[in-house]
């Protein structure tokens, strides 16, 4: 049975020591993903110098996205309590920057590749993800990705990422892919907007992106919609008229539910001059940003379900979408190679045939083919020359048609099956055993096994953060 690289393992060793401190109910879902690894290596679906574990940050992880100038940085800067990014009327961060906790005092600037190889966080191997919507610009991975270590307290477990300008033009296919990423990464997603400028309309691409293609998602919930930099409503005092432009907006893209938050960075807006004015604006503010704050500090409670969810979907994706996948791979695969076969063979016979008629010699064959039978050495010789040339056309056959399969996988839903479909289709194996290879008894007795555990490990997570009973 194939095994977990060195890499996995000594990961996994990592993970456990951190969950012993922060989280010693996750530590248990460790072995649930172990179990679900152990059958990705046999079935050929998980690659053995990867894991379900590794799919997923286990660290809390929020993202702070939207368009150019909208105040992304100076909200980060204001939540870390000191000016860690670079703030501007421009753009001045063109890639994306993880913000995690460091112990020095000192505050580093690391190159992407810090993030690309290391397991640890979520842009593991993102390079690899780069190069297949554009060739050649994964090796410029410095180029998308930074990383940025602060020693600000309020960074303790869990991780920040500033993207760059959404509206950007240049690189904008990769850009779009790590969006994505970090979207289906976070465990919440602040989307900020500029007040300053409230023609939505000259903005439909990045609100197609980050609303239309978010409210039909299942976690949706985790998507926060920020107007930012609204002290500059103050001067006309008309923060309704700039809040429904706003909200016409996203309604025509589907988001006709869902908190929009209104705020502004108190440290660097100018004066509010009219006091009742400012009164308003600033009660509104605070409002505003305790609820943000709030659900910033429960991701780390949602992190945890998340990832129990995670494991728990990962069980249902092996028994009840891949594992019948490639079932149905493997009897397509069959019924074409019996089928190439018999025309195969079929075709031999026909030409022997045909040249016999045609030299006039089917008598003399059929003298001959008795002749052979007559004789057991010679006879066993000839069937034997019959079965290895026939066992030869066989094995050529079914290579040809499985290589053919798994190139017209491609771009397909069964992309993700080619390497367990590529594993049962190899020249040892059976061409009619239906069940794949690795889906045993007792892979199918640990899937069971996980789901189980998956529910006990939420209740035990309802236990350490809810008590129903008071």
């Amino acid at each position: 049975m194939a095994r977990a690289d060195k890499s996995i393992v000594k990961r996994f060793s990592s993970l456990k020591q951190h969950l012993e401190r922060e989280n010693p109910v996750l530590l248990e879902a460790i072995g649930g993903y172990q179990k679900l690894d152990r059958i990705g290596y046999s079935t050929g679906l998980l690659k053995t110098d990867d894991s379900y574990a590794m799919q997923i940050p286990w660290w809390p992880l929020v993202s702070i996205l939207g368009v150019f100038s909208a105040g992304k940085s100076s909200f980060i800067n204001s939540y870390l309590g000191k000016p860690l990014q670079k703030t501007g009327n421009q753009a001045v961060d063109d890639k994306f920057t993880v913000v995690c906790f460091g112990q020095n005092n000192t505050d580093r600037v690391l190159p992407g590749l810090a993030l690309d190889a290391d397991m640890r966080f979520p842009f593991y191997r993102i390079s690899n993800e780069i190069e297949k919507v554009s060739e050649g610009e994964g090796r410029r991975i410095d180029a998308y990705l930074q990383l940025k270590v602060t020693d600000s307290p309020v960074l303790r477990g869990k991780i920040l990422i500033d993207s760059p300008g959404f509206d950007a033009d240049d690189q904008r296919t990769a850009t779009l892919r790590l969006t994505d990423h970090i979207m289906d990464l976070s465990d919440l997603v602040l989307v900020f907007f500029d007040a300053r400028h409230p023609e939505p309309g000259a903005m439909q691409d990045t609100l197609t992106h980050l609303v239309g293609n978010t409210i039909n998602r299942s976690d949706s919930n985790k998507f926060l919609f920020v107007l930012n930099q609204m002290d500059t409503a103050a001067r006309e005092d008309n923060t309704e008229e700039i809040v429904g432009a706003w909200q016409r907006a996203l309604s025509q893209k589907g988001l006709t539910a869902g908190r929009f938050y209104t705020i502004y960075n108190k440290e660097i807006a100018p004066p509010i001059e009219n006091d009742t004015a400012r009164a308003r604006f600033e009660t509104k503010r605070a409002a505003d940003m305790s609820e943000i704050e709030a659900r910033i500090g429960q991701v780390e409670a949602e992190r945890a379900y998340r990832i129990v969810g995670a494991m728990e979907s990962n069980a249902y994706a092996i028994r009840d979408k891949a594992i019948p996948a490639i079932t149905r791979l493997k009897k397509l695969w069959r019924a074409r190679v019996l089928r190439f076969d018999l025309l195969a063979f079929a075709g031999m016979a026909t030409l022997v045939i045909g040249a016999s008629i045609l030299f006039g010699a089917i008598g003399s064959l059929f003298t001959f083919t008795l002749s052979l039978f007559s004789n057991p050495v010679t006879m066993f010789g000839s069937i034997a020359v019959i079965a290895v040339l026939g066992a030869a056309i066989h094995f050529f056959i079914r290579s040809r048609v499985a290589n053919y399969m798994i190139k017209k996988m491609d771009g397909t839903e069964d992309a993700s099956y080619k390497s367990a479909f590529a594993k049962n289709t190899r020249f040892f194996r059976s061409l009619f055993k239906t069940s794949p290879i690795g889906w045993t008894k007792k892979s199918r007795q640990e899937v069971g096994d996980v789901l189980e555990e998956a529910s006990d490990f939420v209740q035990k997570l309802n236990d350490q953060y809810a008590l129903p009973s008071g």
